[in-house]
């Protein structure tokens, strides 16, 4: 996986799945995101592309309510989609609670993008990101 960061669209994944949010104009892409990395829920393994598309659909839902954490050129194209349809949607309990559970199994043991973060030098950083993820989500 090619990252440059330790943002939530700082990785291709992110980016490929930030350029496939553009052809979509409601909640199903993110929401679809969300469901995929739970299906992993039961798995030994949650791969780390599915970690890295369900950390910019979490990062993506909170920009949507007003919750957005920094922004840069990796959140341009998502900047860019929640300014064009901000204010159409309401927010929905069953979302942030999803949202939830996909970043607790992306903390777990099982996630492998947390196995390659804990190999890196950028673990403690990259965990503080998620971990502020999870906060804005209870805000």
């Amino acid at each position: 996986m090619a990252t440059w960061g330790i943002g939530p669209y700082a990785n291709d994944f992110a980016q490929d799945w930030a350029e496939d949010l553009q052809e979509s104009n409601d909640l199903y892409f993110i929401e679809n995101t969300l469901d995929n990395v739970l299906s992993s829920e039961q798995a030994d393994v949650l791969e780390a592309p599915y970690g890295a598309e369900g950390l910019a659909a979490v990062e993506t839902l909170l920009r949507l309510f007003g919750r957005e954490g920094e922004s840069d050129e990796d959140t341009q194209a998502v900047d860019d989609w929640v300014g064009a349809i901000k204010g159409r949607f309401r927010p929905r309990a069953d979302l942030f609670e999803k949202a939830g559970r996909v970043l607790d199994l992306i903390l777990s043991e099982r996630s492998e993008l947390r196995q390659l973060w804990q190999d890196s030098e950028h673990d403690e950083p990259w965990r503080a990101g998620v971990l502020a993820q999870k906060a804005r989500l209870q805000e």
